[in-house]
């Protein structure tokens, strides 16, 4: 059981980044070496490292042609999950675990921008990976897809109003989220500073959505940044046994 686990961070976006994570690692002992695989960072031996996250990004598990690392990326996942490294996903990084094993991925039926609450299912219930995330917290929401059949072994753990899988996991080793608990100030101008994102925003929301959108997690933030605390924990006591 490492002391000072050392977690490799997938990254498709700069903006897509661990964000509040960062702060909180230094407090938990923890290392983070992030690749920034759209810009073609090679993968390195994940057999070095002690855990594995995938953050999100704004392509999709499908789309391997246009984002041909989007292969390899899924072979190191499988490969993470197979030898039993702890594993998180984040949005794109939790359908890219369900795309990996042999889940399905598909178009929202309907797409959830905002802050919203994830509640429990059935089999969540109870869970420690949720512990504190259900409730009152607003996270940050932006998917256009969703896990629509998770994969073997895998259970899924919580939802929200329009989305039936919010958090999933694999096995014993493996989490995943479909929210952003990452989202800190940073991350937010980090995403409005790209055009596209704001055009297909604005495109859905309108201007005066977009603008509420951003309001909704400024107001939700202090709440939201607990809560990743909180995740963070959860995951290290589930995996590491901390």
């Amino acid at each position: 059981m490492p002391t000072e686990p050392d977690i490799l961070v997938f990254q498709h976006m700069p903006c897509q980044n661990p964000g509040i994570f960062r702060q909180y690692a230094s407090g938990r002992n923890i290392r983070f070496d992030e690749i920034d695989l759209h810009a073609g960072e090679p993968i390195p031996d994940i057999r070095r490292y002690d855990g594995l996250w995938v953050m999100g990004g704004t392509m999709n598990v499908w789309e391997e042609d246009e984002f041909p690392w989007l292969r390899e990326e899924k072979d190191a996942i499988r490969e993470a999950v197979g030898r039993s490294i702890p594993y998180l996903g984040i949005c794109l990084g939790h359908q890219l675990l369900a795309d990996a094993l042999g889940g399905t991925v598909t178009r929202t039926d309907c797409i959830e921008i905002g802050s919203h609450a994830i509640e429990p299912t059935e089999e969540g219930a109870g869970h420690r990976f949720l512990d504190g995330l259900c409730g009152d917290i607003r996270w940050a929401n932006v998917h256009t897809a969703e896990v629509r059949r998770p994969p073997a072994n895998a259970t899924i753990l919580a939802r929200s109003r329009v989305c039936p899988n919010h958090a999933m996991s694999v096995g014993d080793s493996a989490y995943s989220v479909q929210f952003h608990p990452e989202v800190c100030r940073d991350t937010l101008s980090g995403w409005l500073a790209i055009p596209q994102i704001v055009l297909f925003m604005t495109g859905l929301l309108g201007a005066d959505g977009l603008e509420a959108f951003t309001a909704g997690i400024e107001t939700n933030r202090e709440s939201t940044e607990r809560g990743a605390g909180r995740l963070l924990d959860n995951w290290l006591s589930l995996t590491f046994g901390r």
